[in-house]
């Protein structure tokens, strides 16, 4: 799900059309429901941090309670978290502009149908897309309820994706330093947590047909697939 030009509160609903990301080219997605099986599976793959691994905290993450977050519109499916899957917004970096405030504008745009600079209809999604957002200054926010498959406008099944967003186009720019880092513990906390292999941690356009992350955040994925696999190793000697 790539966000491309995604002005926050300063645009018109039109420009936030241009946002969601638009794959390059056409393939169907798919979507079915497990529901019962995956609410069980979740459960039980789920630990508590403190069993998991002593070097992965759970980074600080600005809840939904906290950035004031609306109730889904819609029913959403449950699934098993079986990989990370890291995207980046495709817009601007904002830094003057408070997470609170990005999060319920990406929130009002995600629950509304909209017209793509693809020309491509969006529909309302029932919630933010994405599980976790880093803005610039390296913030993490909660998005949608980690439980539930994430949404795309790219042709991918998202069920046992944990979608991870960046803000940022780093087809253009980089990820900040605090982003990298908050990405570094937020994705060796949900490797941790979920027991997802190191393997399964990847970029969005390793699934769809998209720029998305976007190539200078790419390149830091195999430094951060080595230090989850360091720690790891480290922890099980």
């Amino acid at each position: 799900m790539r966000l491309k030009n995604l002005q926050y509160p300063l645009l018109s609903v039109v420009v936030l059309a241009a946002a969601i990301c638009v794959p390059s080219s056409s393939f169907s997605q798919k979507n079915e429901s497990s529901a019962n099986q995956a609410n069980v599976n979740q459960r039980q793959m789920g630990k508590s941090l403190t069993n998991a691994l002593p070097d992965a905290p759970r980074p600080k993450i600005l809840s939904r309670q906290e950035w004031k977050a609306k109730d889904a519109i819609e029913k959403m499916q449950p699934h098993t978290l079986q990989r990370i899957t890291v995207h980046h917004t495709a817009s601007p970096q904002k830094k003057g502009i408070a997470l609170e405030k990005k999060m319920q504008n990406l929130q009002n745009f995600s629950q509304s149908k909209s017209r793509l600079a693809s020309g491509r209809d969006k529909p309302a999604w029932p919630d933010v897309p994405y599980h976790y957002y880093l803005a610039v200054d390296g913030q993490i926010a909660e998005g949608r309820d980690i439980k539930y498959v994430g949404d795309t406008n790219t042709s991918y099944d998202p069920r046992g994706h944990a979608l991870v967003v960046l803000e940022g186009n780093f087809e253009n720019e980089k990820p900040s330093p605090r982003q990298l880092e908050s990405l570094r513990e937020l994705v060796i906390w949900l490797s941790a947590n979920y027991e997802i292999p190191v393997s399964e941690i990847k970029a969005h356009n390793d699934y769809a047909a998209t720029a998305c992350p976007g190539a200078n955040l790419k390149k830091a994925l195999p430094a951060l697939r080595q230090k989850v696999a360091e720690i790891r190793n480290t922890v099980n000697r």
